[in-house]
């Protein structure tokens, strides 16, 4: 009887709840609370080991409690993997036939490098954790979701919890993009499960005492530092070996990292890159650089600790004690549809938005320019606005005019020189931008078209073959396109990061347009935002990457066509903005985020 009591007043007993990256860190301890609270527990995660670990805590826990909830834990299972998802959910309905809570937490630093020398791949897997993996375990689990159940995402204060405040997070642009859209398709979702009464809350903890933070990503940060600026007479390519051989070894055996820097010199004097220095001095240069590299890590946490209230990150017991209470019924809802910052963080930004463009004011300068259009219009309104800019362009005495075009388009602009291409193709994208370079000895602009999607087809009903077209569309190909400009603009920078320095050019971005109507629902411009939340930030990290850490004066700039009467976006305008931005006289530096079509009266 006294069991049954016990049981009875545990708050979520007979509920369950499924943690996404639950074998350490932020998604163990939420995965405790739960437990403690009642929970039948659902884990997962990619490794084994300490998957296995949290499964006998939290039995554990559950034992202490007189509970009879249960866990239940699936290794091996990466949440960008669909296949994985889809074998999960299909046992899970088998065994408990219902879930009541996700959290989604799973999640990786990514590559902490400058968007100019990130590998490609490893920005797309990124993405694909963040962003597709929460979209597609979500939408996978609510098939066995009733009315008050809670999807909660957890996700980051680096980004941005409001459309108007960009937080750039140097040298994390494919974190960045993938947790601003992640934010905005938290709302997404909950206006469309609101007839459902299924909630949907982002949070947002801020820092977070974890290894992921001391361990990987402030010294990674620190030695990209030192990747760009140099040290000592390490080329920037020693200095990315070194630090890559080296850093995983902070805190381990003296022993290891002794033998491991005689190693690392070793490669290094083999590989005929280097001064006269004889082994014993490169091992000694080497650890002055790990010292270096500590050091600047520790600046960096110690920065961000002094920009809050308390000068105190929160612990991951800290998070998980948010997740569970916005979890209750009546705080769940009351802020549905919410990004909830439960960081301190004091963090300024400098404001990057604008609404207008004066189109009237200046006389354009853009004759003997050279640029390249890229575009895959899928309908007749992409293939209009196509047309107009390039038309423009050409009036306004653009020298040298390419567009990047799929096969199916290339005809009806047979006035300029058409590159076919395959958008999904890095390399094909990468040898092209840099062919330009070589025959026209430089460019001077990119600017992509990413088009739009269909904002009045509910999210939930995406496949994901269509989901990852759009990830592509929006997100990764915009990425490539931005790095691969930048390095053929700077030609050899990639290994000599000082070319950076005061190079010249632009980037534009034209991103989906604000849904067109005379009464636009919430639901539907919730919709529309998903995207646009990854460009936002993602042009506000690279500019903050391009000017203060690169020292180039090339900037990228996003333009958001449409505005929030819903009257759709003038191609004629939008045109001779990018004009305007061609011909630098756009003002303030830090603007760089443009709402075209939206006009103050």
């Amino acid at each position: 009887m006294e069991e049954r009591a016990l049981q009875s007043s545990l708050k979520y007993s007979n509920k369950i709840a499924l943690i996404t990256g639950s074998g350490t860190g932020i998604g163990f301890s939420v995965a405790k609370r739960f437990a403690e609270n009642g929970a039948s527990i659902i884990i997962l995660g990619r490794r084994k080991g300490p998957l296995e670990q949290t499964e006998s805590t939290l039995n554990k826990i559950m034992a202490d409690n007189g509970s009879s909830a249960m866990v239940r834990s699936f290794p091996g299972i990466d949440v960008s993997d669909e296949s994985g998802i889809n074998d999960m959910i299909k046992k899970i309905e088998e065994e408990f036939g219902k879930i009541d809570i996700v959290v989604n937490n799973a999640g990786v630093s990514g590559p902490v490098k400058a968007f100019t020398n990130a590998n490609f791949t490893e920005f797309k897997e990124c993405v694909a954790i963040h962003l597709t993996g929460t979209f597609w375990t979500t939408r996978q689990c609510l098939q066995m979701m009733e009315q008050d159940s809670k999807i909660i995402t957890i996700s980051t204060f680096f980004s941005e919890e409001n459309r108007h405040e960009q937080r750039p997070y140097r040298f994390r642009t494919p974190y960045t993009a993938a947790q601003g859209a992640k934010n905005r398709l938290a709302e997404a979702l909950a206006w469309e499960l609101a007839d459902r009464n299924i909630r949907s809350i982002a949070t947002n903890p801020g820092p977070v005492h974890s290894d992921r933070i001391y361990k990987t990503v402030y010294p990674k940060a620190a030695a990209e530092f030192l990747r760009i600026s140099g040290y000592a007479d390490l080329s920037s390519s020693q200095i990315d070996y070194a630090c890559s051989k080296l850093l995983p070894l902070l805190g381990d055996d003296d022993v290891l990292i002794s033998n491991t820097l005689r190693e690392v010199a070793q490669d290094i004097k083999q590989s005929g890159r280097t001064s006269s220095a004889n082994i014993d001095t490169l091992v000694q240069t080497l650890t002055e650089l790990m010292g270096k590299v500590q050091e600047i890590a520790e600046k960096i946490q110690n920065n961000t600790r002094n920009m809050i209230v308390d000068r105190e990150f929160l612990s991951q017991d800290d998070v998980a004690d948010t997740v569970l209470n916005l979890c209750d019924e009546k705080l769940s809802r009351l802020i549905n549809g919410r990004i909830v910052p439960s960081d301190s963080v004091f963090y300024p930004v400098k404001p990057q938005i604008r609404t207008t463009l004066d189109n009237t004011s200046f006389p354009f300068q853009v004759t003997g320019k050279v640029v390249i259009i890229i575009a895959n219009p899928a309908n007749r309104q992409e293939l209009d606005r196509l047309d107009v800019l390039t038309k423009v362009l050409h009036q306004e005495g653009v020298k040298d005019l390419t567009l990047f075009l799929p096969q199916k388009v290339t005809g009806e602009f047979r006035d300029f020189s058409c590159i076919e291409f395959d958008i999904s193709n890095e390399y094909q994208i990468k040898a092209q931008i840099h062919e330009v370079r070589k025959k026209s000895r430089v460019i001077d602009a990119v600017i992509y078209l990413t088009g739009n999607y269909d904002y009045n087809r509910p999210i939930l009903s995406i496949s994901r073959d269509e989901w990852e077209f759009l990830v592509d569309r929006f997100i990764n190909i915009p990425a490539l396109v931005t790095k691969e400009s930048v390095n053929a603009m700077c030609p050899d920078a990639e290994l000599d990061p000082i070319k950076y320095k005061n190079s010249e050019g632009k980037i534009i971005l034209i991103g989906p347009e604000s849904p067109i109507g005379t009464k636009i629902s919430g639901l539907v411009r919730a919709r529309s935002e998903i995207f646009r939340g990854a460009l936002r930030p993602y042009t506000a990290t690279v500019n903050q990457e391009l000017f203060e850490v690169l020292g180039s004066s090339i900037r990228l700039f996003l333009i958001l066509p449409g505005n929030v009467e819903g009257s759709g976006s003038n191609a004629q305008s939008l045109s001779q903005s990018v004009v305007q931005i061609l011909s630098n006289q756009i003002g303030n530096n830090n603007d760089s985020i443009f709402y075209v079509d939206e006009v103050r009266k």
